[in-house]
């Protein structure tokens, strides 16, 4: 493959992420900082404007829950005014 970019595959999931390359015809999953294969599908920003995510941030959920994103596949593609939209913000 000298010469052409690697392909890298991301699985979006509601509960988990995983990010994968192509190496040698054979797909590698790429871990995490915490060294796990799969990545908590959680974003949270702090007062510090420090952006958590995975682990990290599902950890920190109950103490800073208006602050914390979780389930935003189901949001994804949709207008900001759409009707499921508008209830997630309830």
């Amino acid at each position: 493959m000298a010469g052409k970019a690697p392909v890298v595959g991301i699985d979006l999931g509601t509960t988990n992420s995983c990010v994968a390359i192509l190496e040698g015809g054979e797909p590698k999953v790429i871990p995490n900082r915490e060294g796990t294969r799969t990545t908590p599908s959680v974003v949270a920003f702090q007062e510090s404007v420090e952006i958590l995510v995975g682990l990290p941030a599902k950890r920190q959920a109950i103490i800073n829950a208006e602050n914390t994103i979780y389930g935003i596949k189901r949001l994804m593609g949709r207008k900001f005014n759409d009707p499921v939209v508008q209830e997630w913000k309830k």
